[in-house]
């Protein structure tokens, strides 16, 4: 993809949710911001193997994408993960990073919401 700009969403589920659990929601979230026209894969796919070492929670809970810097496409990104979101029953959380620059979203008031993520995308876009 030319001008590409990679970005990393990882999803941090509400403590009581189980592994299992956490992996589908982050490929939920995944299966979500694909339908954006962007390539997303999960920064680890399939099981890992017993007693492996080196991979954590947010790893497994990770979703990469990859979009074109000049598409316009990375606010939609962020809006996608908002509504995911505010979907959920539980107080689950995302982290968004783009360029070193994390932003952490969960629920929150959607004015709050909204004026974080205002700052936020425009700090990366364009």
């Amino acid at each position: 993809m030319e001008d590409e700009r990679v970005v990393l969403l990882v999803v941090e589920p509400d403590p009581d949710v189980d592994p299992d659990s956490a992996d589908r929601l982050a490929r939920r979230l995944r299966a979500e911001v694909a339908q954006l026209d962007v390539d997303t894969r999960l920064a680890v796919d399939g099981p890992v193997p017993e007693g492996a070492k080196g991979v954590d929670a947010a790893t497994l809970g990770a979703v990469v994408v990859s979009l074109s810097a000049a598409g316009g496409v990375f606010p939609l990104v962020i809006e996608t993960v908002r509504d995911w979101l505010a979907r959920q029953a539980a107080r689950h959380r995302v982290s968004v990073t783009i360029d070193g620059d994390t932003i952490a979203l969960e629920r929150a008031s959607a004015d709050e919401r909204r004026v974080l993520v205002d700052a936020f995308v425009q700090r990366h876009s364009g």
